[in-house]
């Protein structure tokens, strides 16, 4: 409960000060009129302490296994009939990192004051990101809060269990990788440079193609390698730069869902999103259009947002969900083929869940698949890159060796 210090006039006129605590200011100004003080001044303690270190909570982030904790001890909390104040108070005390804490404690406050939660937790973008917003949203706006929060943490735990088995099975490729290029480094600045004077102190070699190519770039890099780094770092920052822009990030959605390997699954994943978020509103309750304008946030992609949205005009003029959505191309065959029968049989909402619980699968085994490939992949590539380097080192050895004898 909140802390206030106050400055006031007893009855009989006599300077006083102290603490008091109470659910708000004005139930502490309410308490010390009926203790017979008249306040002068008073304000929220923790608040004055606490003003630089929420300054310095806003722009912080947190990492996903705090998040997913507090996340479940809250849909625990709220489950068991809880107040939402008073749930947020408890978790505040107990979660052990300090920016989250800090944050959910002024989220606690808000919400005190009236406002809606996911209000109070889009204040901390860097804590709290579109999909956990968008969805709290949908709790709250179905009544299934509880219900939310548990998926959430789920999601939450199922996202840095990817994570880390992304990863793990990422740390060999990398080493490889950053051993590769670290002797690749050594012959193209080192080595190759000694090796091209030996060359040319022979009027009689004559160098096969790869070999000049391989000299070039060495060349290249021994003298101008500042400019490869410059290209790089601009290129970094374009792109950056490009992505964040509104028109840029629609544009990167769009070619996203059309790479070879990974398109497939960011589909599935916006996918699987989309119908398992509609069914948890429909479930609760949530009007079909409502419920779209909750659901375009959660999928985290400009394009498939866009084909919600122009699904959601033509349904407000009495058109079925399945037909606006396979018009958009943007929902594979067996989306647009469950959401139909659940249409026609008014059983909508099991089979939106049952699609979401099918590409959430798909997109493990996908994912768990293309892991899995990347070692091998990453080793055969590096070892074909040295083997012509070395090819192209060695042969013309060799034909020196020849013209000697």
């Amino acid at each position: 409960m909140p802390i206030f210090e106050y400055r006031g006039l007893t009855k009989a006129g006599r300077n006083t000060k102290g603490v008091v605590d109470a659910e708000n200011m004005r139930a502490a100004r309410t308490r010390l009129k009926k203790d017979g003080v008249f306040v002068t001044d008073i304000k929220d303690k923790k608040k004055e302490g606490g003003a630089k270190k929420k300054i310095a909570t806003r722009g912080k982030s947190v990492g996903v296994k705090d998040l997913s904790l507090m996340t479940r001890q809250l849909a625990t909390l709220v489950k068991a009939n809880i107040p939402l104040v008073d749930a947020l108070n408890a978790v505040a005390e107990q979660v052990e990192n300090a920016v989250l804490s800090e944050a959910i404690s002024d989220c606690k406050n808000m919400v005190n004051e009236g406002a809606p939660l996911n209000k109070a937790l889009a204040k901390y973008p860097n804590i709290f990101d579109n999909i956990y917003i968008s969805m709290v949203e949908a709790g709250e706006a179905s009544g299934s809060l509880d219900m939310i929060l548990m998926r959430l943490a789920e999601f939450t735990e199922s996202s840095a269990e990817l994570r880390q088995k992304v990863s793990s099975a990422m740390t060999y490729p990398i080493i490889m990788l950053v051993v590769t290029m670290a002797i690749l480094i050594g012959l193209f600045v080192f080595l190759i440079p000694k090796l091209v004077v030996v060359f040319e102190s022979n009027p009689q070699l004559t160098l096969p193609w790869y070999s000049v190519m391989i000299i070039n770039f060495s060349g290249f890099l021994v003298n101008s390698w500042y400019l490869i780094v410059g290209a790089m770092v601009l290129g970094y920052v374009i792109f950056n730069n490009w992505k964040k822009s509104e028109n840029g990030a629609k544009q990167w959605d769009a070619i996203a869902l059309k790479l070879p390997v990974f398109g497939p699954v960011i589909r599935m994943v916006a996918v699987g999103r989309f119908t398992r978020t509609l069914a948890t509103l429909l479930n609760g309750g949530v009007p079909m259009l409502y419920a779209l304008d909750i659901v375009k946030n959660v999928v985290n992609n400009h394009v498939i947002a866009q084909a919600i949205i122009e699904a959601r005009s033509n349904i407000s003029e009495g058109e079925s969900i399945s037909g606006p959505l396979k018009k958009s191309g943007q929902f594979p065959p067996i989306v647009i083929h469950m959401v139909n029968i659940g249409e026609k049989t008014g059983e909508l909402e099991n089979m939106l869940t049952q699609v979401a619980d099918a590409f959430d699968f798909q997109v493990k085994s996908k994912l768990e698949a293309m892991t899995g490939l990347m070692g091998p992949v990453v080793t055969v590539l590096m070892g074909i890159i040295i083997g012509v380097i070395v090819m192209a080192v060695m042969v013309p050895m060799f034909e020196m060796t020849n013209l000697g004898g």
